[in-house]
C-alpha cells in the first residue's frame, strides 16, 4: 500500500526535495505552516509527517504537541527537519513527540532510507503494541504482596536462567508493567548494542540518544525522561512521575537494583560465550592436531613395516655383521617411535573427550534450566 507522508515547511526547496525522495513510493500532502498542517493531518490521517521546526506562526514543537494530543494522530510517527544539529534540539524534539530528527541541508537519498525506516517502525510498533495490550491483560503481579524488593528478588531470580538476551529483555520490560511506565533498554553486548522496547519498536530518535548518552552521567534527565546508565545496560523511562515527588524518589532509588543486577547477568553472559568460544578454539587446535599425527603415524607405520622387510630379506647379506646390527637397531628405534605416535594418538584422544565434557559444562552453566523450568513473576510468592 503507496504510504501518505504529509510535509509541514515554509520552504519551498524542501518540498522540492520531499517530492524528488519520495513520490515513487510515496503520495504526498504539503502544508506551508503549522495550521494547514494541522488541518491536513486531522482530515488525512498520514503513516508519517515530515515537520520544519523553525515557521512563522505555531513553531514545530508546538504542531507536534497539539498532534500528540489529539487521539486520531498521536501514533502518526513525526520526523522533524531542522538546521540544528546539537543535542538539546534534539531533546526538545524528542519531548515533543518526535520519532525522529534529520538536520538541514539533506539529501533524497538519506530522506527516503530514514522514511523508510519510520515506515517499518510504524507497522512494527502498531502490531507489537496490540500484542503488549493483550500480554498486560494476563499479568497480574501483586506488588503491595511482596514490596519492590521481593520483585526485585524475583527478577534476579528469572534473569539467572536467562541464557540470551531476548529473554533476559522479556524478564526486564514485565518488571515495569505494574508500575504503568514506558521504559526501553539497551544491552551493551560485546562490541554491539541490542534494543527493546515496552511498545514493542524502538523509535530511531531513542536508539540516538542512548548512544549519545551511553558514557554518560548515571542519571540523565529530561523532561518527564530519565535515562539510568550501567557499563553493560541504559534504562530510558518515558514517563516518569515528576508530579510525585515520593513516587519518583522511590523509583530512582529501586532501579539502580534492577540494572546492577542485569549489568552482572550481561557480564556473566560474555564471560560464559567466550569460554565456549576459546573452548570450541581448542577443540579444533586438538583435532587438526590429532588428524595430522595420525597420518604421520600411518606413513610412519608403512615405513617401518618396509624396513622390517628389507631386513629379513637376503639383499642383507653382502653387508659386514656390524653394518646389519646397526640396521637393526635403528629398526628397534623406528619401531620405539611408532609406538610412542600411538600413544600421543590415544592421549589425544582422551584430551577431545575430555574437551567435549568440559563444553557440556559450560553449557549447563550458561543455561541451568529449561525456560519451562523457571517460575514466572506472576507464579512465585515471596511471602
Amino acid at each position: 500500500m503507496t504510504k501518505l507522508v504529509l510535509a509541514i515547511d515554509d520552504d519551498k526547496l524542501v518540498h522540492h526535495i520531499v517530492d524528488e525522495a519520495l513520490s515513487r513510493t510515496c503520495k504526498i500532502l504539503h502544508a506551508k505552516n503549522g495550521e494547514e498542517g494541522l488541518r491536513l493531518a486531522k482530515k488525512y490521517r498520514p503513516d508519517i509527517i515530515l515537520l520544519d521546526v523553525e515557521m512563522p506562526g505555531l513553531s514545530g514543537f508546538e504542531v507536534c504537541e497539539q498532534l500528540k494530543k489529539l487521539e486520531d494522530t498521536t501514533e502518526i510517527p513525526v520526523m522533524f527537519l531542522s538546521s540544528r544539529a546539537d543535542i538539546s534540539e534534539r531533546m526538545r524534539g524528542y519531548n515533543a513527540g518526535a520519532a525522529d530528527y534529520i538536520v538541514k541541508p539533506f539529501n533524497a537519498e538519506e530522506l527516503l532510507a530514514r522514511i523508510n525506516v519510520l515506515d517499518d517502525y510504524r507497522k512494527t510498533s502498531s502490531q507489537l503494541k496490540q500484542d503488549v495490550q493483550r500480554a498486560q491483560t494476563t499479568a497480574e503481579i501483586a506488588m503491595t504482596d511482596s514490596g519492590d524488593m521481593g520483585r526485585i528478588m524475583r527478577y534476579v531470580g528469572q534473569s539467572y536462567h536467562a541464557h540470551d538476551l531476548n529473554t533476559l529483555s522479556a524478564h526486564f520490560l514485565e518488571f515495569f508493567m505494574p508500575m504503568e511506565l514506558d521504559v526501553a533498554v539497551a544491552f551493551w553486548y560485546h562490541q554491539d548494542a541490542m534494543f527493546y522496547s515496552s511498545e514493542g519498536a524502538i523509535q530511531p530518535i531513542e536508539q540516538e540518544l542512548f548512544e549519545k548518552h551511553k558514557d554518560g552521567s548515571r542519571f540523565v534527565d529530561f523532561g518527564r525522561r530519565t535515562i539510568i546508565n550501567y557499563p553493560k545496560v541504559s534504562l530510558l523511562i518515558k514517563n516518569m512521575p515528576v508530579d510525585d515527588v515520593a513516587v519518583y524518589g522511590r523509583y530512582k532509588d529501586l532501579f539502580p537494583h534492577i540494572l546492577e543486577a542485569t549489568d552482572a547477568k550481561i557480564r556473566d553472559m560474555e564471560v560464559s560465550e567466550d569460554a565456549l568460544n576459546k573452548v570450541e578454539h581448542i577443540g579444533q587446535v586438538f583435532a587438526e592436531l590429532s588428524d595430522h599425527l595420525s597420518g604421520v603415524g600411518d606413513h610412519y607405520s608403512g615405513k617401518v613395516a618396509e624396513f622390517q622387510t628389507v631386513l629379513e630379506s637376503d639383499k642383507l647379506a653382502v653387508l659386514e655383521p656390524s653394518e646389519r646390527e646397526r640396521l637393526q637397531e635403528l629398526y628397534e628405534h623406528f619401531t620405539y617411535l611408532s609406538d610412542e605416535l600411538t600413544i600421543i594418538k590415544y592421549k589425544l584422544g582422551e584430551v577431545t573427550e575430555v574437551r567435549q565434557q568440559l563444553i557440556e559444562s559450560l553449557n549447563k552453566i550458561a543455561k541451568p534450566w529449561g525456560e519451562d523450568e523457571v517460575a514466572s513473576q506472576a507464579d512465585i510468592e515471596l511471602f
